[in-house]
């Protein structure tokens, strides 16, 4: 059997995608339905989100689910769970995908903005990861986890953003650990540069973001940045039983940087 034959496995299986209103998480959730899923998903843009939906149905035909809100608040993550089990009547699949980048050094990040960064890239990732973990024990299910190489490789200029990802990467380690023994996996994708609107949201304008593109060649060693797809791809791979025997792995989908050292 393909590998591809066996993620389409993912028929039946019932997926929540966080950060799902653009990028990675669109990318996921619109790919999970094209392979059969039926998917809960969320972001904080009430207009993308809808967008998001739409191609979702374009895929299988069905309308998913879909909840606007912010995923710090802790109410909202509480309904986030609750509704959307109540919805299906299980959940198979979470994919911790919401995030946000923060620039700055030890001399510039306030602790308001480290704060910002590790409540939504750490904080609000444990709280719904804890939440949703009693269903996936039910269903024997899995998490994936959207982390980055920012976790595994030191990076000047984003101090916080580094120490939430590799944060990340510890949880991903220590929760497969812990719910191995009832037959849940955990894993984390850690992409590299990946073509969203994700670093434009950080504060680079159209300018600098072009130019960080291009240096992309360079510090990738495949000589480009990633796309959506190739990401939502290795995710997919992550939550279908092709990964069966697969847990607590950090799979880097970055084109090699990884393995690059400065030159």
């Amino acid at each position: 059997m393909s590998v591809m034959s066996s993620i389409a496995r993912l028929g039946g299986k019932v997926a929540l995608i966080t950060g799902a209103s653009s990028g990675i998480g669109a990318g996921t959730a619109i790919l999970f339905c094209k392979l059969g899923a039926e998917v809960a998903i969320t972001g904080r843009n009430v207009d993308n989100l809808a967008k998001t939906a739409a191609e979702c149905e374009k895929g299988n035909g069905k309308k998913p689910f879909t909840l606007c809100g912010d995923l710090t608040n802790e109410d909202f993550v509480k309904r986030l769970v609750d509704e959307s089990v109540k919805h299906y009547g299980k959940l198979d699949i979470l994919v911790n995908n919401a995030g946000i980048v923060k620039t700055g050094t030890i001399e510039t990040t306030t602790l308001e903005q480290y704060d910002d960064a590790m409540n939504i890239n750490v904080r609000a990732i444990y709280h719904l990861t804890m939440l949703a973990v009693p269903h996936l024990v039910t269903t024997k299910g899995n998490i994936v986890n959207v982390s980055s190489v920012n976790g595994v490789r030191a990076f000047g200029g984003v101090l916080a953003y580094c120490m939430a990802k590799s944060a990340i990467d510890q949880f991903t380690r220590c929760t497969a650990i812990d719910l191995a023994p009832k037959q849940v996996r955990v894993n984390s994708v850690n992409p590299g540069v990946t073509i969203t609107e994700f670093h434009k949201r950080g504060g680079m304008d159209e300018e600098a973001y072009q130019k960080f593109l291009e240096r992309s060649k360079t510090t990738h060693a495949l000589g480009r940045p990633g796309q959506v797809e190739e990401v939502a791809n290795a995710i997919a791979f992550l939550a279908s039983d092709s990964a069966s025997f697969i847990t607590g792995v950090q799979l880097p989908v970055d084109g090699g940087r990884h393995a690059l050292c400065p030159r």
